[in-house]
């Protein structure tokens, strides 16, 4: 996660006659990208702004690799650092989601996708099979186990990036804070992922959110809308950050965290919807590796995630599947 950026922030007040309730909008910038929280309010002096600035200082100052001071960083520098609250939480839950799916999440791969030059930095050239294999000794978060408030490396060059679990994690940061503060309707949004909870109390509907479709020239445009109450969802696609060969294969930017190497996959989209973010954002990135035969089946086994997918058939035609009941377009 990059540090927080400081920008001018944008307080929409819309005033309802119901009730005098005042829904408000912040919006900013955090963690690489952008934030927007709406929720309402009974009084019009409600304005959370230093508390969630404060939140993401917390978040940025455990979990950013873009900070030389962070937990984080220092472990990674192996460091002799104690982890706090919000790390614990993050990699405990990282340690589960990568069993669940036998490794396909991993928080330790972020070595692989910089040498391939999927990543900020680190990219290799002329990147072989030797350097492959010895970069892989570094990957595995069953590498890696945490006692108590401390983190063990068994490889000193492991590297651990929580930059697909985070955003999600920020999210459901914002959303208990604001449920401490008994607000009942929100909609807290960062980088795309997103929590709900209750209605839109400016229009009194229900929370109207965006499925995109994964279109490769980088114009957004949406290809169904779907209601969202009391649950959150994160979408993570190939679509951005892809290379092709000269068979037409395209490359995605998750890295195979078996062999180092990127995969080949149709995948285009995955949106997954469950109770907390951080959940959805894992699974959102597992799925990408693990392809639509292996994610059909896990989610046999997994209720509680909805998902839809987007895919290239054999024609490179666009087709969808929505496994768990994942809500129909409205």
């Amino acid at each position: 996660m990059k540090n927080i950026v400081k920008c001018l922030i944008l307080v929409l007040v819309i005033t309802s006659c119901k009730d005098d309730i005042q829904h408000k909008r912040l919006v900013g910038n955090v963690f690489g990208t952008s934030y927007s929280v709406q929720y309402a309010a009974y009084e019009t002096n409600v304005n959370f702004q230093e508390q969630f600035d404060k939140l993401f200082y917390i978040i940025n100052k455990s979990m950013s690799t873009y900070q030389a001071n962070s937990i984080i960083s220092k472990i990674n520098r192996n460091e002799e650092v104690s982890i706090d609250s919000h790390f614990r939480k993050v990699f405990d839950a990282s340690k589960e989601i990568f069993k669940a799916t036998n490794g396909a999440f991993d928080p330790t791969i972020g070595i692989m996708v910089n040498a391939w030059n999927f990543g900020p930095e680190g990219a290799i050239e002329n990147l072989d099979k030797p350097k492959i294999d010895s970069l892989m000794l570094t990957v595995g978060l069953d590498k890696v186990e945490r006692f108590d408030d401390k983190i063990v490396k068994q490889n000193e060059r492991t590297i651990i990036d929580f930059n697909a679990i985070a955003k999600g994690y920020g999210v459901d940061v914002i959303a208990n804070f604001l449920d401490t503060q008994n607000v009942e309707n929100y909609l807290v949004e960062i980088g795309g992922e997103i929590r709900a909870k209750g209605i839109n109390a400016s229009s009194g509907n229900p929370w109207k959110i965006g499925v995109e479709n994964p279109n490769f020239d980088g114009t957004q445009t949406i290809m169904k809308t779907i209601s969202l109450a009391n649950e959150s969802m994160a979408t993570s696609g190939t679509y951005r950050k892809f290379k092709v060969d000269e068979n037409g294969n395209k490359y995605a930017h998750i890295i195979d965290t078996k062999t180092g190497y990127p995969s080949k996959t149709n995948l285009l989209s995955i949106s997954v919807i469950t109770k907390d973010c951080m959940t959805a954002d894992a699974y959102a990135t597992a799925f990408k590796s693990m392809g639509i035969d292996k994610v059909t089946l896990f989610l046999k086994e997994h209720p509680e995630l909805k998902a839809f997918l987007i895919f290239e058939n054999d024609n490179s035609e666009l087709q969808t599947l929505t496994l768990n009941g994942f809500p129909e377009n409205e």
